[in-house]
């Protein structure tokens, strides 16, 4: 094996690795049976190289540079200008891991038995032209002239390569790979870019797409009700494009993003401190990182001058589980997603003593180079070797009796190897290995936490994972406790409004995103039961919102009932009313052979003081919960009654005028108005009410009905009229016989007597009049269960005026005035 020295001198290490110009088509010169093929440039140094019978390339960023360059690929030193370059020591680990895995594989009696790999790795200094440099190299050759049959188009001496660090880099490598169909299977390139097989049809990759990566990062803020966040991202493909992914995700999850800012490892510091100051100002406590670990690395020593309010970092794989950046303490409790932490077999030992004098004691070395309990990137790099040597094995090998035989001189070339590494399907170390249609593996990715330990150290723990392959829904898991920014136990609030509770709806603020928003009481009538809840929405007609607005209650159902004041009030006077009437029916029945009540037309007084009784209790019927038969009675008994009151006054009311009319000389009037016609007046007045409820009943009779216009908190249980008509009409015909019976008392008002019945029955027809002339307007705006109140207000107000003017003076004389209760006193004129 060669090396070329990594532990020496930059400037020596810059020698032997001095870039050159670009490869150009080689130069030919004629030979009579073959072609003399000149490469033209001076090739690459490999860093480490071996002979084989089939040789794998490597290209990893084993340098990384802190200032930027005119001529970038000059690798560390140019003619003019000293570059510091850094080795990345995690980086290295890669490169030593790869050169583990060749050797495992050569000395593997089931995989490639009697078959040598060889390997050719190449620094890229994190570099594309570096890297173009390299693929070209891979892809010709280090021979700087040889002889070729007829023409200097040869394919590459690497059957594939594995690489490189970036993304970028490795999109570079991919295209011009495959013009010459060499496969590159990178354990660390994630851009979902790079899954387009027309782009890049030979590219494979043992590390999940970013576009899994995106997916999970949205999910994880969104488990933890982040929806205002910051966003940071390296300015590269991997950064560019993986950003892109995680913002369409977070769209996708209802979470806002307030800035999303772009950096790069070479930008000038004034710019580096523009995207800090922006972490620093920012209201989002949440920064979601999607950047490369020398990125991350710039940017965190630019925040350390002055720290940042307590921020939760939330890290791609890129950069989260580097133990470089460990050290910013600020960063403690971070999270993010990482590569499945694996094990190689005794890998530690075959990858650290090759560096080693035998002096230094292993197991004291903390360096990222000498760790190897988080051997996450580094299983990638030896799935990838593996999946190689099983696509050449495939190619070359065969199992007969079984015993497999490999060809070794067999003319392989890389597109073989191409079309077999397309078909790999097997486990090393328990894990699986495999590619989809698009050269991806299955994505699972672990969930870390930057924990402080005891000592103040900041530690890698993992407390869950990400499984892409299962259902949605599982896919996501917490296993362990976290720790957040600060080492808090408390998770972090970040969002641009409190949610809002239910009871409300968000309106979203003018000109900001959706995120941000007011809380705004639900509209009359409206709820909502949910948090954050974009809209109300109306209750049943049956129902209304409970005082908080967040939930749907029965509407109260109102009617005039016995229990309430105003149906107890009512109650007590209408039942005083009937006893009175009672009263003064006892007292005329008693005192029924004097002259009072015997001028007064005794058996109409009685029809009368019964048809008011009736009237007075019909307004009972009236309160309590409407049903079927207690609407058809109560405005059927009140017409009948009240008709039947109104004709005994009216008969009451003509007995006086023919009374008088009987007094004049050769009069005979009264023969055709006796006690016979008296009643059946009463009866017929009476009937044509009794006909007009009756049609009433039968066409369209009064029903009980739920009342939800009126009020639009509750139900107002009440008797609807059926037919309008029918109740006007019985309204109606009470009102054309009270106006009559006015007009005759009023007529009969100025007759000679002591005692004028007419005089009071004009009084009690005035009071009868007003009252239900008022009630009309009353009764139709009166809003529920007060529309019942009127009504019986005016039942008992027009009962209780008939029976006062008329029947209140006659009791007073009957009983207070017995002297006035005589025959001559009644008759005299005076």
């Amino acid at each position: 094996m060669s090396v070329v020295s990594l532990g020496g001198s930059v400037i020596s290490l810059r020698q032997k690795t001095e870039p050159t110009n670009p490869l150009t088509p080689a130069g030919v010169s004629a030979k009579p049976s073959s072609v003399l093929c000149t490469l033209q440039g001076t090739p690459r140094v490999p860093a480490f190289s071996k002979d084989g019978d089939f040789v794998i390339g490597g290209i990893f960023s084993i340098h990384y540079q802190l200032f930027t360059v005119i001529y970038i690929f000059f690798f560390c030193l140019n003619i003019h200008t000293l570059i510091l370059c850094s080795l990345n020591t995690r980086v290295l680990r890669f490169s030593r891991t790869m050169i583990f895995a060749i050797e495992e594989i050569n000395n593997s009696s089931e995989l490639l038995p009697g078959i040598k790999l060889g390997y050719q790795i190449h620094d890229s200094c994190i570099a594309v032209p570096v890297a173009a440099h390299v693929a070209f190299q891979l892809s010709n050759g280090q021979d700087p002239m040889f002889y070729q049959g007829s023409n200097c188009s040869q394919s590459g001496v690497v059957m594939a390569a594995v690489g490189d660090s970036g993304s970028t880099p490795s999109i570079s490598i991919s295209r011009i790979f495959r013009s010459f169909s060499i496969p590159l299977v990178s354990p660390f390139a994630t851009c979902a870019c790079l899954s387009d097989k027309q782009q890049h049809p030979t590219f494979f990759r043992t590390i999940p797409s970013d576009q899994f990566q995106a997916d999970g990062l949205a999910k994880l803020v969104k488990h933890f009700g982040w929806t205002w966040i910051g966003a940071v991202r390296s300015d590269s493909d991997y950064g560019n494009y993986g950003m892109a992914s995680f913002l369409d995700a977070a769209l996708r999850e209802g979470i806002c993003v307030e800035y999303s800012e772009p950096f790069y490892r070479t930008d000038p510091p004034s710019k580096i401190k523009r995207v800090a100051d922006m972490i620093r100002r920012s209201t989002a406590t949440v920064v979601v990182a999607f950047a490369a670990s020398g990125d991350m690395k710039v940017l965190l020593e630019e925040l350390a001058r002055d720290p940042p309010p307590p921020r939760q970092w939330i890290g791609s794989e890129g950069w989260v589980t580097d133990p470089h950046l460990m050290s910013f303490t600020f960063c403690s409790g971070a999270i993010g997603v990482a590569i499945q932490k694996a094990v190689i077999p005794v890998a530690v030992s075959s990858v650290l003593t090759e560096e080693c004098d035998g002096t230094e004691d292993i197991k004291r070395l903390e360096n990222p180079y000498t760790e190897t309990s988080q051997l996450r990137a580094t299983n990638m790099v030896y799935k990838a070797v593996y999946a190689i040597a099983h696509a050449i094995h495939n190619a070359v090998c065969e199992k007969t009796n079984s015993t497999i035989h490999c060809d070794k001189n067999i003319s392989l070339e890389p597109k073989q190897v191409f079309s077999k590494l397309k078909k790999v399907n097997f486990s090393r170390n328990g894990y699986h290995v495999s590619f989809d249609a698009k050269g991806d593996p299955m994505a699972f990715y672990e969930l870390v936490n930057w924990q402080k330990s005891e000592s103040g150290v900041i530690e890698l723990v993992t407390v869950g994972y990400y499984d892409a392959s299962l259902p949605t829904g599982e896919q996501f898991r917490i296993n362990g406790n976290l720790t957040w920014l600060d080492g808090g136990t408390q998770v972090p609030v970040s969002v641009c409004s409190e949610s809002c509770p239910p009871g409300t709806r968000k309106v979203l603020q003018k000109g900001k995103p959706i995120c941000c928003y007011d809380c705004i009481s639900c509209p009359e009538g409206e709820i909502s039961n949910n948090t954050d809840s974009p809209d109300c929405f109306l209750c049943h007609e049956e129902f209304w919102p409970n005082a908080k607005k967040d939930k749907c209650v029965l509407k109260p159902v109102e009617f005039l009932s016995f229990d309430e004041v105003l149906g107890i009030i009512l109650v007590v006077f209408s039942v005083s009313g009937a006893c009175l009437a009672v009263t003064a029916a006892a007292i005329f029945f008693h005192h029924r052979t004097t002259p009072m009540v015997r001028a007064n037309n005794s058996e109409l007084s009685f029809l009368l003081l019964f048809s008011l009784t009736l009237c007075f209790l019909c307004s009972l019927t009236f309160i309590g919960a409407p049903s079927e038969w207690s609407c058809m009675l109560r405005h059927t008994a009140f017409g009948i009654t009240f008709v039947l009151c109104i004709s005994c006054v009216l008969g009451k009311t003509i007995v006086v005028l023919m009374a008088f009319k009987a007094t004049l000389p050769g009069s005979n009037v009264m023969k055709w108005f006796g006690p016979l016609q008296q009643r059946m007046t009463v009866v017929c007045l009476a009937l044509i009410q009794v006909i007009i409820c009756t049609i009433w009943l039968v066409v369209s009779p009064p029903f009980p009905m739920e009342n939800i216009t009126t009020y639009k908190e509750k139900i107002i249980l009440e008797c609807a009229l059926g037919s309008a008509v029918g109740f006007w009409a019985v309204l109606g015909y009470i009102g054309v016989l009270a106006v009559f019976c006015f007009v005759l008392a009023f007529l009969a008002r100025k007759l000679p007597d002591n005692f004028n019945e007419a005089k009071l029955i004009t009084f009690s027809m005035l009071i009868f009049c007003a009252v239900w002339i008022t009630f009309i307007p009353a009764y139709v705006s009166s809003p529920g269960k007060f529309t019942v109140a009127v009504e019986i207000f005016a039942i008992l107000a027009s009962s209780f005026g008939l029976i006062l003017c008329i029947f209140a003076p006659k009791c007073f004389i009957i009983l207070f005035q017995p002297e006035k209760n005589t025959k001559k006193y009644l008759m005299n004129k005076n």
